[in-house]
């Protein structure tokens, strides 16, 4: 996409292609939809749900492992072993802690089982923009979005579940749109998301179909009632428009950067001098799905275990065997499924140490290759470092980092991916001239 633009399409001229587009498309299907459209949110439902997915989800762990054959399949006849270079050393370092983890955790066979489905999930995602190249991966991504953003509103206006009811096992969504998705903040992510690519394709392509379908993604962004999402949505945007003016020339591009940088220090440097006040501030432990106790309890466990933490996916679906469950008791805040900051669970599950590994190759190098002086197609950069600045934020409220069921994970990794494809994809053009 990278030099094709928004608007052209590769025509697959092969059996593997095909196959690897088939693998990518269902991958971001499972990514933005899941197994479980509509599903019955009693309190019920959920501690079933729940019960299975910390005991092993079947279903679940063979559909990714469906969708990763085709794309290591295809990946392997375009590239051979050399496919494996699609993962970032410090991606692979990343995933490799995670996995050691085991040897220290209190629950080794939730770790490894866990760990072994994010690497599938990794893997799947970068193999996937690899195999298929940048241009085919944008196009693709952009088609599944678009029906997903115009199925989610037909199912809000037509089918029963696809809003939350009176009898939701939390009261206060009622009414909420949620769509295809199983919850209306991961709803508000997925609209946020198409309402920024959309905007970013009307800008290229002038055409009147993305400019409705941005509009529709605003539009159903609203109704889900997602805070987080309709908050950070116009941060990123305004994010995404600096970057593209500041990458015009060097000078401005070191300015930038060096600016964003001291702004994310500023901000941390503040929150941890006003935690107390920003505690109380939280102090309802059902304010913002009950963060502040949530937060307190896992800023608690770091302070005990700062460097190694619990162990890779011990925090969510596993009830007693939380490593927060002895700080917040036996209330409802022990049966939670996240930590409601991907920053603060990667502390508390791998660690110190884990949480370096993590924001070196999730944020600080991803965000050093925006500012390459080589990256030279302003939609294309200023597209993904919106969605790249959505995720970096959308990660104070919620845990997106690592997590297979995320659907901002899958999209860190689809920019990363890009980032990596499209910077390769221009040495080769430049190497054949």
């Amino acid at each position: 996409m990278a030099n094709e633009g928004f608007a052209r399409s590769i025509v697959p001229v092969s059996l593997d292609t095909r196959i690897a587009e088939l693998g990518f498309v269902l991958l971001l299907l499972l990514m933005l939809i899941g197994l479980t459209p509509f599903d019955a949110r009693s309190a019920a439902a959920i501690a079933a749900r729940d019960a299975a997915s910390a005991s092993g989800d079947a279903l679940r762990q063979l559909s990714f492992l469906f969708v990763f054959g085709l794309i290591a399949y295809a990946a392997l006849r375009k590239r051979g072993l050399l496919a494996i270079t699609a993962v970032p050393a410090s991606m692979a370092l990343l995933l490799i802690w995670c996995l050691l983890s085991a040897t220290w955790s209190g629950e080794p066979a939730i770790v490894a089982r866990r760990g072994v489905l994010a690497v599938i999930f990794v893997l799947s995602v970068l193999l996937s923009v690899d195999t298929l190249g940048s241009a085919r991966a944008i196009v693709l991504w952009r088609a599944v979005m678009a029906a997903v953003i115009v199925g989610d509103i037909a199912s809000a206006l037509l089918i029963h579940n696809a809003v939350h009811l009176s009898d939701d096992v939390e009261a206060g969504l009622a009414g909420a749109w949620r769509g295809l998705h199983s919850h209306k903040n991961a709803a508000g992510a997925v609209a946020a998301t198409a309402a920024a690519m959309f905007l970013y394709f009307a800008l290229e392509t002038r055409r009147r179909s993305d400019i409705l379908l941005c509009i529709a993604s605003v539009g159903f962004l609203i109704m889900t009632r997602s805070k987080s999402s309709m908050g950070l949505l116009p941060v990123a945007l305004i994010a995404g428009g600096l970057y593209r003016i500041a990458w015009r020339s060097k000078l401005d591009r070191t300015i930038a950067a060096l600016g964003a940088v001291l702004l994310v220090l500023v901000l941390g440097v503040a929150v941890a001098v006003e935690w107390e006040f920003i505690a109380r501030f939280l102090e309802d432990p059902q304010h913002f799905t009950g963060r502040s106790a949530i937060w307190s309890a896992e800023l608690a466990y770091i302070r005990d275990h700062p460097l190694f933490g619990a162990g890779f996916g011990t925090f969510g679906n596993t009830g007693m065997r939380s490593p927060i469950y002895y700080y917040v008791g036996s209330g409802w805040v022990s049966q939670i499924g996240e930590g409601h900051s991907g920053y603060l669970e990667m502390l508390v599950t791998i660690g110190g140490l884990g949480f370096v590994i993590g924001m070196t190759a999730l944020v600080v190098q991803p965000f050093a290759q925006f500012w390459q002086s080589e990256r030279s197609e302003a939609n294309f950069n200023a597209m993904l470092f919106t969605l790249f600045f959505f995720d970096v934020l959308h990660n104070f409220m919620e845990s997106d980092f690592i997590q297979v069921t995320a659907v901002q994970w899958g999209q860190i990794l689809l920019v990363i991916a890009l980032l990596r494809v499209s910077r390769r994809e221009r040495r080769d053009l430049a190497g054949a001239r």
